[in-house]
């Protein structure tokens, strides 16, 4: 039996580590990844737009790519079908892209051909299985097991190489607040997936969707793009710390320009939202934002918020203490005491 390799905290702590690389800088990491999205919505389109980026060093929506080898296996399409799209979508490419339209299953031999394959394209830098029921056999097993351990025998391949390997899959029709769970079969797929990647059009017809990218390694993002001639273009992109500012309430970012020339202000909340010349958000709605993004929004611009009950109502305190972006705490440790006003 092989011995058990084991890393001790310290090594762990002082010794340099090489850092995940990525394909597609910020986006694509090396590892498997599971792009999903509903049938016909395009998403064979962008996995060929991305391969022809990577086999030409050229960047994907101005990011840049690490430029390598790339297989492409199109298994529910033909050669014709490919041709027909690269004369769509560009006037040259890369003799580093291959393609196969037919190959064995997980079961029956494709990490062997797999691997035959980087024998003979050793600085492959990207796969694309497209899709993966193309390459799995039907089993009566449990469901979960079943996908662990099919995404496992491409995720082990791919992490051995140290290459992206991205594997095409389907959505469920069933709405959900969370897309990553729109993603079909269990958790078993994407709970072993380094990324998960789901395309979602909010009407049929659209020429927009949303890509709402996940991942160990890859921060949450969300990418509005835009289908033309063929092609999917970006519109926008949004990273984790954008959408997050976007859930902060307008009055909050107010109430940043209010402290500006002041350096405390105390009194009840209802005083507040007057002196503010607020007339479309209530006290106690003010007073649950003010605790809620203390340590956040109004920590990160400089001002602290403490508050206590008296005898004659709620009482707020505000700070502004210029590069100080407080304690992250309760509001009582290392800011100056601010004088409370009864209400």
């Amino acid at each position: 039996m092989q011995k058990l390799q084991t890393v001790n905290a310290e090594t762990l702590l002082y010794e340099p580590l090489e850092k995940p690389s990525f394909v597609v800088d910020s986006l694509i990491p090396t590892g498997l990844s599971l792009f999903c999205g509903s049938q016909k919505i395009g998403k064979s389109w962008l996995m060929l737009k991305l391969c022809l980026c990577v086999s030409q060093g050229i960047p994907l929506w101005d990011m840049p790519t690490m430029e390598g080898d790339v297989l492409y296996l199109c298994l529910e399409d033909t050669f014709c079908r490919i041709q027909d799209r690269l004369f769509r979508l560009t006037d040259e490419a890369s003799g580093r892209l291959h393609f196969a339209v037919a190959s064995c299953k997980l079961s029956d031999g494709l990490i062997v051909q797999l691997e035959d394959y980087l024998k003979d394209y050793p600085e492959s830098r990207l796969i694309v299985i497209d899709t993966l029921q193309k390459v799995r056999t039907a089993s009566k097993d449990n469901a979960y097991a079943s996908d662990y351990g099919d995404i496992s025998l491409i995720k082990d391949f791919a992490d051995r190489h140290s290459l992206a390997v991205i594997v095409v899959h389907h959505i469920r029709k069933q709405n959900d607040s969370d897309v990553f769970n729109k993603v079909s079969g269990t958790t078993g797929l994407t709970g072993s997936a380094d990324a998960t990647f789901v395309l979602e059009k909010e009407k049929r017809a659209s020429d927009t969707a949303k890509l709402y990218v996940t991942g160990r390694d890859t921060p949450y993002q969300e990418y509005t793009l835009r289908f033309r001639d063929c092609s999917w273009e970006l519109v926008e992109r949004k990273t984790q710390e954008q959408l997050a500012k976007e859930t902060i309430p307008d009055v909050l970012f107010r109430l940043v320009d209010f402290m500006r020339d002041k350096e405390e202000w105390a009194g009840t909340a209802t005083e507040l939202l007057a002196a503010m010349g607020e007339t479309e958000t209530i006290p106690t709605v003010i007073t649950k934002w003010l605790n809620e993004y203390r340590t956040t929004f109004l920590s990160e611009n400089c001002i602290s918020y403490q508050y206590s009950r008296k005898k004659d109502g709620r009482q707020i305190a505000l700070a502004r203490r210029e590069g100080d972006s407080g304690d992250g705490g309760d509001g009582d440790i290392g800011i100056p005491p601010v004088t409370v006003i009864e209400a």
